[in-house]
Formats: C-alpha cells, sequence, structure tokens
C-alpha cells in the first residue's frame, strides 16, 4: 500500500484530499465498492450459519454466532453508505483512488472526527450484530 501525508488540504493533487471530509467522507467508489462487498459477504454467511444450525437442531443459544458475521455485514454496508472506512480512520489516512494507494492525515483535527467517526461505525455494526443473533436466538425451530 502507498501511503503519502497531507496537512488539512495544503498540496494536494485533484481527486485526492478535495474529497476528504474528516468523519465524514474518507473512501472513494472503489474503496466504497469494495465496502459493500465485505456486506454481502457478511450478509450470506450470516443467513449460512443459521441455516446450517437451524438443520442440524442446535440449541437456539448457538445461534448468537450470528453476531459475528451480521456486525460484518452491517459495518460493511454502513461504511459504504456513510462513505466512509473505520479502518482507515483508525490508521489515519483516506482513499479516492485506486486500491492500495492511501494518503495520510496529518491533521491532528482532522484524525480525532475522523476516530470518532469510527467508533460510532463499530457500535452501530455491533448493535446490529447483536440484534440479528438475538432475533435469531429467538427464532421457533
Amino acid at each position: 500500500m502507498t501511503i503519502s501525508t497531507i496537512t488539512s488540504g495544503a498540496g494536494t493533487s485533484p481527486g485526492t484530499a478535495e474529497q476528504y471530509q474528516p468523519g465524514v467522507c474518507n473512501i472513494g467508489p472503489a474503496e466504497i465498492a469494495r465496502r459493500r462487498m465485505a456486506g454481502h459477504v457478511g450478509l450470506v454467511a450470516t443467513i449460512v450459519v443459521l441455516a446450517v444450525l437451524i438443520v442440524i437442531g442446535a440449541p437456539p443459544v448457538t445461534r448468537l454466532v450470528a453476531i459475528v458475521p451480521a456486525a460484518v455485514s452491517a459495518s460493511g454496508y454502513l461504511q459504504a453508505w456513510l462513505k466512509f472506512c473505520a479502518g482507515f480512520a483508525s490508521r489515519g489516512i483516506f482513499n479516492f483512488g485506486v486500491l492500495g494507494q492511501a494518503t495520510g492525515v496529518a491533521d491532528d483535527a482532522a484524525r480525532a472526527l475522523d476516530r470518532r467517526r469510527a467508533r460510532q461505525i463499530t457500535f452501530w455494526s455491533l448493535a446490529i450484530g447483536v440484534v440479528v443473533g438475538v432475533a435469531a436466538m429467538l427464532l421457533p425451530v
């Protein structure tokens, strides 16, 4: 991965930092598609896990394992929808170009806003995963 560093807008090239908005938007179309695909994969994994557990007659409490793939799915979809990558925020980078070429965020205030948004995405992803897991546990067999 190539990473270059910028400050709050100075010395940026067209198509990169002009689109970056601290705490609001840190990924472009290629990265958004990647997050959406993660959402799809997590959704399929959630359905498969639940189907297998129901077919083998596992105790309802074991369906709570659906929390993990459901949270992964929620995270992918939330990041795609918000155009914001929580992982990039924690690393202090953003990417609006080709996959693998990220730009660093040098501004401390911008990084703080990014970390705050990343925590929100993590919270809501886990909350959605828990809701799905509990709902799965309560499903009649």
